[in-house]
C-alpha cells in the first residue's frame, strides 16, 4: 500500500524516520503597508492576528496570520514566548513581512508572480459558498481577477490582495460537484 493517496512520478515511497514530525508552517509575503494588509486578511478573510514580531535592529515586523475559531483561540497561551512556540507549531499560517517605512516609499511594488517572469502564483482561502463569499466580496469593494463564473474553471475565484497578490477562493465540494453533475 502507498503513502501517498494519490499517484506522481518522483514520489518517495519511504522518506526518512526523521521528518515524521515535520510541519508545513507558513507561507510569506512581504506587505507594503501593514493597515491595509491587516484589515484585508482579518476584516475581508476572516484571519486572526497570532503573533506579531517586531526586530527594531533590523526595521522590520512579522505579524502571523491563520484561521482559528473561538474554543481555539482561548487556548492560545497569554504568555508571549509561549504564543510564539504554539505559532510555530500550527499548520497554514501566513506570514506577512513590513519592512517599516515601506508604506512611504513610491518606489516600494511586490511581483505577485503571475506576471513574467513567473513564480510564485496564490494563496487559497477555502470558503463554504463561493458564490455567497464572491457577492460579499463584491460589497466590500475587493478587487477579482477571475469571478467564480469566468473562465473555463467555474466555481473557483481570484481576488487581489493590497499587495497585488492573488488569493484563490475555493468551495471544497464544488469540483465534487461538477465531476457528478
Amino acid at each position: 500500500m502507498s503513502r501517498h493517496l494519490d499517484s506522481a512520478e518522483g514520489l518517495c515511497a519511504n522518506p526518512d524516520a526523521e521528518t515524521k514530525d515535520y510541519v508545513f508552517n507558513h507561507i510569506m509575503l512581504r506587505i507594503k503597508d501593514p493597515e491595509r494588509a491587516l484589515d484585508f486578511y482579518t476584516r475581508i478573510l476572516g484571519m486572526r492576528l497570532l503573533r506579531r514580531l517586531d526586530f527594531e535592529e533590523m526595521r522590520f515586523t512579522l505579524f502571523f496570520l491563520g484561521f482559528v475559531d473561538d474554543d481555539e483561540a482561548a487556548t492560545a497561551p497569554d504568555d508571549e514566548h509561549a504564543r510564539t512556540t504554539w505559532t510555530f507549531r500550527r499548520q497554514a499560517v501566513l506570514e506577512l513581512t513590513w519592512n517599516w517605512g515601506s508604506e512611504d516609499d513610491r518606489d516600494v511594488q511586490f511581483h505577485s508572480g503571475n506576471e513574467e517572469p513567473k513564480g510564485f502564483g496564490h494563496i487559497a482561502v477555502t470558503v463554504p459558498d463561493v458564490y455567497a463569499a464572491c457577492e460579499r466580496f463584491d460589497r466590500l469593494g475587493v478587487e477579482f481577477v477571475k469571478r467564480p463564473e469566468g473562465g473555463r474553471m467555474q466555481g473557483i475565484a481570484f481576488i487581489r490582495d493590497p499587495d497585488g497578490y492573488w488569493v484563490e477562493i475555493v468551495q471544497a465540494d464544488i469540483l465534487e460537484q461538477q465531476a457528478r453533475a
